[in-house]
């Protein structure tokens, strides 16, 4: 649910969200590979609003192929992230007046690179990458006067290099209860290597 400036009477508004977790893993010999895709969307219109307002819009793939070392929870490994927005998203100025900020693949990240995976199973695993590459992507349109996202004035790229934390683990708490944790970690050691992207996504399913 979404109500901006809420007061005292409230407004009127109808939500709608759709949330979308998909793995499919596969595991021969010594080598697995482990894919996730992660969709989340989500709309509300508010009562005397023009416009219907996202509310969440990510549209995520991790990929990560491992071959095994002698110890079995250990693997040589490489990544691949990519992370994106499905539709345009707006600043609103007011009810009626609003700006486009971003849209697919305005901004869009890419990371990839080497590392070592732990994995104990399909729910509980850590990818560590230490030297990773990230490209961040942007239309030439957002930059003309201004940087997007890191993405300098007047470039369409920015690329990155540094270490990457990728962790995902999902229990069954009690029958028909599950927790899922989505966490992705990112140094930038070209840049205030010691300034963190945190990415986590918490979801409880019942």
């Amino acid at each position: 649910a979404f109500n901006h400036d809420w007061t005292g009477g409230g407004s009127n508004n109808v939500a709608a969200n759709l949330a979308v977790s998909y793995a499919f893993n596969y595991k021969k010999d010594k080598w697995a590979w482990d894919n996730n895709i992660f969709i989340d969307y989500g709309l509300t219109k508010v009562d005397g609003d023009e416009y219907t307002k996202k509310t969440t819009d990510r549209f995520e793939v991790n990929s990560v192929l491992g071959y095994q070392l002698n110890n079995p929870q250990w693997y040589y490994s490489f990544f691949l992230n990519s992370k994106t927005q499905m539709t345009d998203g707006y600043k609103y100025v007011d009810s009626q007046n609003r700006t486009l900020i971003n849209k697919l693949l305005s901004p869009g990240y890419l990371q990839f690179g080497p590392g070592m995976l732990w994995k104990k199973s399909d729910n509980l695993k850590v990818n560590i990458a230490p030297a990773t590459s990230r490209l961040i992507f942007t239309a030439k349109k957002f930059t003309e006067d201004v940087a997007h996202f890191g993405v300098e004035k007047g470039k369409t790229f920015r690329y990155e290099f540094g270490a990457a934390v990728n962790a995902y683990a999902k229990f069954n708490l009690l029958e028909n209860i599950t927790l899922e944790n989505t966490l992705n970690l990112y140094s930038n050691y070209l840049d205030k290597p010691s300034n963190v992207d945190i990415d986590y996504t918490f979801n409880l399913m019942m």
